[in-house]
C-alpha cells in the first residue's frame, strides 16, 4: 500500500470543524492517545500554532499546568479554542468552549489537533522546549514546510 493510499483524506469546509468532539477513538487513535497522555504537550503545539510561534509550546504548556493548579487550566485552554474557532470560522458546538474544555478538556484537544493537522498544519513539528530561544519552532518548521498560510480564513477574521 502506497503511503498516499494510507492516509484518510478529508474535505475541509469552510464554517465546519473536519471531525466531531467525540471521534477520538474513531479515527486519528494517535492523536487520542497524545492528547490523553500528554495533555500538556498537545495544548503547547496547538497554542504555538495558533499564536504562529509567538508563544512557545513549553510556555504554553506551563501556562496549563500552572492555571490548572488554581483550578483554571480549563478556561486558559478554551481561550485557544476560541481562537482557533475564530481563525477558520467554526461553529461553536456543541456548546461553548469554556464547558467543553472544563468537562471534556482531552476530546476538545483531541479535535483541536485533528482540526490543525486537517487543515495544513502539522502540530508534531513543535518541538518541546521551556527555554525562550529555541533552536527549532513548530511555526518555524511549519514555515518551513511550505504550510503558514491555512487553506480557509474568512474575509475580516484575518487578524
Amino acid at each position: 500500500m502506497s503511503e498516499q493510499e494510507g492516509k484518510i483524506e478529508k474535505i475541509v469546509t469552510e464554517a465546519q470543524w473536519t471531525t466531531g468532539l467525540y471521534d477520538c477513538f474513531s479515527e486519528d487513535i494517535s492523536t487520542c492517545c497524545f492528547t490523553w497522555f500528554c495533555p500538556c504537550v498537545a495544548f503547547g503545539r496547538i497554542a504555538e500554532i495558533l499564536d504562529k510561534g509567538e508563544t512557545s509550546q513549553g510556555l504554553a504548556g506551563l501556562m496549563v499546568v500552572a492555571m490548572s493548579h488554581i483550578g483554571c487550566g480549563w478556561y486558559y485552554a478554551s481561550l485557544y479554542r476560541a481562537k482557533l474557532r475564530h481563525q477558520y470560522s467554526l461553529p461553536e458546538e456543541p456548546c461553548a468552549d469554556g464547558p467543553i474544555h472544563f468537562f471534556c478538556c482531552a476530546c476538545a484537544l483531541s479535535q483541536e489537533h485533528r482540526e490543525i493537522k486537517h487543515r495544513g498544519l502539522d502540530p508534531s513539528l513543535v518541538f518541546f522546549c521551556v527555554l525562550p530561544l529555541q533552536l527549532h519552532k513548530g511555526w518555524q518548521g511549519n514555515i518551513n514546510k511550505g504550510l503558514s498560510t491555512p487553506p480557509f480564513v474568512a474575509s475580516g477574521m484575518d487578524r
